[in-house]
Formats: C-alpha cells, sequence, structure tokens
C-alpha cells in the first residue's frame, strides 16, 4: 500500500511539475492572455523550474536600484560549474534576454514557457548542443509598475504592462556603451564577460509601422563591428530561421523595420537603430552575433507570445545544428581582431560616420494601407486601413562608412580618473599602463569646437566635436595608461575611446572636465593619444 502511494505521488508531481501532460503555467497562460507576470510571479515560476529539472542552475545577473534581483537561468545537461567547465567543450552558449523594455512583455512570457517545456523532457535532445542563459525579467522595476494605463496602443494584455524606464528613468537599451545602470552594469559583468555567448537574442515590441506578421527579427548592424558576421546573419543565419519559422512552426514574420513614408510604401523598409548603445549592436563590435526581436504590437497577445516562443526555438534549431561553424568563426574573427591591432596597415581604419543603403535582396512586407486622419486638436496621424497589400521593397539596412580615421596600435590616456578606467575595464577591455618614462610619436586630436546638446538624452547633454589630429612626439610618465587594440575587444575600446565616435566617452560626457579650461579661451589637449605605429611599448597590467 504505501509502496502504491509513492508511486502515486511520484506521478502526481511529475505531472505537476512538467514531466506529465499538465503543466504549471505562467501568467499569460493562466489568464488566457489578458495578464502578464510580475516580479513575485516571475520568482515563483523559477522557483517551480528549479524543483522540476536537475539542468537549471539560477545565478543574479545584478539588483536593480529599487532591489530586484536580476535572474539569469543557466540551462545545461551537464551543468557546468563555471564557464571554465566550457573551455574544451563542444557546446554553444546562446543567451536570450527578455523586459528590458517592461512594457514590451512576450519575451518574458515565451522565455519561461520554453524553459518549462525544455526542462519537462528528462533528457532534452537540445542540451547536448547548447548551454542555454535566460534572463526573462531585465527591467524588474519597470515591471512593477505595471498599468492598463500603459501603451494603450498595444493589442493586449487588457490589464496593463509595466513602463519602459527602469528605477533610474534610463531607457536600458540605450546604456549599452555608458553602462550607468546596475542592470546593463550586471549582464556585461555575469552574462557578456563571464559566459562569452555565442548569440544572444533582445526581445522587444514594435511600435512602428502596420503589417500581418505577428514576428518579427533582424541582425546587429554598426559597421564598426566585423563585417563578416554581419555577412554571415544577413546571407544565412536570419534567413534560415525566418524559413524555419514560417515552414516548421507556421508563424508568419519578416525582418525587422518600418516604412520610409507608410503612406508610400515602395520607398522601403528600414532599420533606423544603427549605434552600439542599442544592445545588440554592442553585442555586434564584441565580435559576437546579436538578433533584435520585435514583436508586433497591433497583433494579439497570445500571437506574440507564440510568435516568439517559436523564433526561441527557431534559434536554438539554428544554432545547435550549426554549432561548430559559428564558433570556429567567432575564434577566426577575435584572431583577425588582434592580428590588426599588432601591425595596423592604412586600410584599418574606424567609421565616425556612416550612412545606410538597401541589400541586394527586396523584403516582402504584408502590410496595410494607411490613412492619414486629424484628431480633434488638429494633429495629423496614420490610421490603419482594412486594405491589406503585400508589398516587395528595398531593406536598408547596410550601414557603411563614409567618414573614416585610421585604427591606431594603441591609445594613450593621460588621465587616471577611476570612472573612465572602470568603463573600460567593466566593458572586458583590457587596460596596461606603462613601466617607464617613455618618448612615443603620436597622434594628438586638437579641438576646435565643443557643443553639447540643446536637450538631454537620458540624463547627458551628449557633445559633438570637431576638430583635427596633430602629429607630436611627447614623453609619457611610468603610470600613462595604454590599451593596446591587439585583443578581442578592440571595437569597442576605439568606439569608446574615439574623440569623434558617435557613442564613446566623449559622446556621453566623460571626458567634459578635462576638455575646457577654467579660464580663458580653447581647449585642453583631448586626454586620449593615438599611437599609429606598432612599437615596443614596455607595460604591465592595470590592476
Amino acid at each position: 500500500m504505501k509502496k502504491n502511494i509513492t508511486v502515486l505521488f511520484i506521478l502526481l508531481f511529475h505531472t505537476l511539475m512538467g514531466f506529465g501532460q499538465v503543466k504549471f503555467q505562467t501568467i499569460a497562460e493562466k489568464s488566457d492572455y489578458k495578464s502578464t507576470s510580475d516580479f513575485k510571479d516571475v520568482t515563483d515560476f523559477i522557483d517551480l523550474l528549479k524543483k522540476s529539472s536537475p539542468y537549471l542552475r539560477v545565478e543574479t545577473i545584478a539588483t536593480s536600484t529599487e532591489g530586484r534581483d536580476l535572474p539569469l537561468l543557466i540551462i545545461a545537461n551537464p551543468l557546468p560549474k563555471s564557464p571554465k567547465d566550457l573551455l574544451n567543450d563542444k557546446r554553444i552558449v546562446i543567451y536570450i534576454q527578455a523586459n528590458i523594455h517592461a512594457g514590451e512583455v512576450e519575451g518574458k512570457e515565451a522565455s519561461l514557457m520554453f524553459a518549462r517545456d525544455l526542462l519537462s523532457d528528462k533528457n532534452p535532445a537540445l542540451l547536448k548542443d547548447v548551454v542555454l542563459l535566460i534572463c526573462p525579467l531585465f527591467n524588474p522595476d519597470g515591471n512593477e509598475k505595471i498599468n492598463p494605463l500603459n501603451r494603450t496602443y498595444q493589442n493586449g494584455p487588457v490589464n496593463g504592462v509595466g513602463v519602459r524606464y527602469n528605477g533610474q528613468f534610463l531607457d536600458l537599451n540605450r546604456d549599452a556603451m555608458k553602462a550607468e545602470s546596475p542592470e546593463v552594469r550586471g549582464v556585461m559583468t555575469n552574462v557578456f564577460n563571464k559566459w562569452d555567448p555565442s548569440v544572444f537574442m533582445d526581445c522587444h515590441t514594435t511600435d512602428g509601422s502596420y503589417h500581418i506578421e505577428p514576428t518579427t527579427f533582424t541582425w546587429m548592424v554598426n559597421p564598426n563591428g566585423d563585417n563578416s558576421l554581419i555577412s554571415y546573419m544577413r546571407e544565412k543565419m536570419i534567413p534560415e530561421m525566418s524559413h524555419n519559422l514560417l515552414n516548421k512552426y507556421k508563424v508568419e514574420n519578416c525582418f525587422y523595420g518600418e516604412f520610409y513614408d507608410m503612406m508610400d510604401p515602395e520607398k522601403g523598409w528600414v532599420l533606423d537603430a544603427s549605434e552600439p548603445r542599442y544592445m545588440t549592436n554592442y553585442f555586434g563590435i564584441r565580435n559576437r552575433l546579436g538578433i533584435l526581436n520585435e514583436n508586433y504590437v497591433y497583433s494579439d497577445f497570445k500571437s506574440r507570445v507564440l510568435g516568439c516562443y517559436n523564433l526561441i526555438k527557431s534559434l536554438l534549431d539554428y544554432a545547435s545544428s550549426h554549432k561548430a561553424e559559428i564558433k570556429n568563426m567567432l575564434v577566426d574573427v577575435d584572431n583577425k581582431t588582434i592580428a590588426r591591432g599588432q601591425n595596423p596597415v592604412v586600410s584599418d581604419s574606424f567609421a565616425i560616420e556612416y550612412k545606410v543603403r538597401a541589400i541586394p535582396d527586396k523584403v516582402t512586407i504584408r502590410t496595410y494601407e494607411a490613412d492619414l486622419v486629424t484628431d480633434s486638436t488638429g494633429r495629423r496621424n496614420y490610421k490603419r486601413s482594412e486594405r491589406q497589400k503585400d508589398v516587395t521593397v528595398p531593406y536598408y539596412i547596410d550601414y557603411y562608412p563614409t567618414v573614416n580615421v585610421k585604427f591606431p596600435f594603441a591609445y594613450i590616456l593621460t588621465t587616471s580618473d577611476q570612472e573612465i578606467i572602470g568603463l573600460l575595464k567593466l566593458h572586458g577591455i583590457k587596460v596596461e599602463k606603462l613601466v617607464d618614462l617613455s618618448r612615443i610619436d603620436v597622434q594628438r586630436f586638437a579641438i576646435s569646437d565643443l557643443k553639447g546638446a540643446s536637450r538631454s538624452n537620458q540624463g547627458h547633454y551628449s557633445n559633438m566635436i570637431k576638430g583635427k589630429f596633430v602629429k607630436e612626439t611627447i614623453e609619457f610618465p611610468s603610470g600613462t595608461i595604454i590599451v593596446k587594440t591587439a585583443q578581442p575587444l578592440a571595437n569597442v575600446a576605439a568606439y569608446l575611446l574615439e574623440p569623434q565616435s558617435n557613442d564613446g566617452m566623449m559622446t556621453w560626457n566623460f571626458f567634459d572636465r578635462y576638455l575646457v579650461p577654467q579660464w580663458g579661451m580653447g581647449y585642453n589637449p583631448y586626454p586620449v593619444y593615438k599611437v599609429m605605429e606598432r612599437m615596443e611599448l614596455k607595460t604591465i597590467p592595470f590592476l
């Protein structure tokens, strides 16, 4: 009798925990997609996941401004005790992130559902090839402000969503370079630098043009990353994922973008977000593969969640079957980046200005014609008609340099500002210091004009700078900070340190106090010098 009761109890436990047909559900599922999960709902669900499978460990990415932990689900078989266990492992590390904007909640629900369904298998085949990292709730403070009055134009959930900003009123998807939030600082330290994922997908909801497809996604685009990675995603990975998503999982989808002109879709479809302040573009300049997922705001909530769920499946299908190809490609690109820094040539450059052009292949969008209407205040807005129309149009996503500067052998910093050095190290950049007094041929940036923006952006009056590089020979004392570009994250270093970068420390005011004298006219020297030619620099690590 006792044995029968024990067996029944085990069967019941496995059924409740997901090994049977009845599974524990997310708030979205329980409410028939009328609601989304709050912080406690997410943590309670993760607690059930932990009880359901030996293949899950949960770590903390960061603690938010308001004191909430960002969970990191590590799903693997076997589970690595630390990233060191993966040094000779054939599996590929994939990172899924959701809810960076807490009004955009599909990824939160979909990633939790996917984790549950994956772990409900006693021996998931996927885990032979993949180590999966998931952060279902990257902006917990914004998520706790769930209210039906947020994003009222969005088609569900009717009981409301959170807000875009975090507890500091920062847009976390504009913080990847300046890294002022605990959330972004945490993901750099505890995911990007620690686990070094090969592929990262960031889940969002659109705010743009009208179309039928509930799921859209695209690749990283910044031209200061390695263009071979962009080409790989554009020509192979993303098209195959799209095909699989439609044909295997029956989810209509298109590449993410907006119409230049909703009244005239033939003008083209464009992705207008190229800077590395955006997380997926940032990941690209780290020499890794970044995917932006945008779920279509006017589709019903259930369709958006299930579309995102199946996009995760499509990504993992592709990554697991191409794991060796991807990992080898990333090693080659890292080695190429290091080799460039060891001996830069004239053609090695950094883009300080760039434009966008269409890729060779057009894209088909299942859109609706729009009408231009005037509201009671006299404001003119677009309104979707019921006139559905498929259009095949140019896709403007190929960002190409128009103004370049030469890529250096090393950068020399004449300030020991801990905020500046700390940001470099936070990104994972190797920072060194001179051992001896050294006389070095350098390029100095002579500032001719410096203006701050007229309107605050993320708490900053971002800078625009003009000037030119001047050749000089300068003695630098022992202890001077050196950043050599013979390292995998050289593109990130260049983006942060180049004076004319559109998303670096200069842009975000880190150097402001050093640039203008207290009295008199003119400007102080920009405190970062460039060593252009290979030379022997005797350095030690800056600890």
